[in-house]
């Protein structure tokens, strides 16, 4: 609605599917969807949290259900997505902290690096745990 004294705004109109019109675009959507497989992963540890808690009977019911070819199938490709979640989520760091060190910029791969090098690090300590026992 338009008084006489506020003109009307114009307005492009924009597709519902105008994140199909590029890579850029489709790769921004994928990432906003990745919050429903990061969500799932989320439902899934307190799943097993709780299957912990109530015992060896209820943890074998939950890793017998989690054996299912459906669930494994949804947890490889959550797997995947998580991925590819953290990792835009670290090359992004740059772009929300911006470091100065004597009043210059830190480039940003020296903020990306830490976050490789920590998940690094933090893998080779769940792979020791895993194979050591």
């Amino acid at each position: 609605m338009s008084t006489e004294f506020h003109p009307r705004w114009y307005r492009k109109r924009v597709s519902t599917y105008w994140w199909l019109a590029g890579w850029p675009y489709m790769r921004f959507i994928l990432r906003e969807l990745t919050s429903i497989f990061v969500a799932w992963t989320v439902v899934l540890t307190l799943l097993l949290v709780r299957a912990l808690a109530e015992g060896p009977h209820a943890l074998a019911e939950l890793q017998d259900w989690l054996r299912t070819p459906a669930l494994v199938a949804v947890n490889g490709v959550s797997l995947l997505f998580v991925l590819y979640h953290t990792i835009t989520w670290f090359n992004l760091a740059p772009s929300a902290m911006a470091v100065r060190v004597r009043g210059r910029r830190v480039p940003d791969a020296l903020i990306a690096a830490p976050n490789y090098v920590g998940w690094l690090g933090v893998s080779a300590v769940v792979v020791w745990l895993l194979l050591r026992g």
